[in-house]
């Protein structure tokens, strides 16, 4: 078993197709979970992240802020305390409508099983 501050692991920003998004991968395979990581992300206001998809669902749980989440043709607000599923292959974006950072926990198969 191991508990860590999500706060002990150094932010990485995410450049191309991004602005102001920092991500913090806090589970992880090299910490022994063989089938998913945990990511923290944190989008400044008016930040967002990269439109894309890919081959593995995501499972989102947002901490604090709000946002828009752009997907398929179509635009969803939430907002703290909100439950996201993104499937498989769906294009989606991250977008921080707020005036306060957003923060989210993003849950995804293991970088072997995303091929990461």
């Amino acid at each position: 078993m191991k508990v860590i501050n999500y706060k002990d692991v150094p932010p990485v920003s995410i450049e191309e197709g991004a602005r102001g998004v920092q991500i913090r991968w806090i589970i992880t395979e090299e910490m022994g979970a063989k089938n998913f990581a945990m990511r923290h992300f944190e989008i400044a206001p008016d930040g967002f992240t990269p439109l894309h998809s890919h081959d593995w669902e995501h499972e989102v749980f947002i901490l604090n802020g709000s946002g828009i989440i752009v997907g398929d043709g179509t635009e969803k607000s939430f907002g703290q305390g909100d439950v996201i599923f993104v499937p498989e292959n769906e294009t989606h974006q991250f977008k921080n409508s707020g005036d306060k950072p957003l923060s989210l926990l993003c849950l995804i198969p293991s970088k072997e099983r995303c091929n990461l």
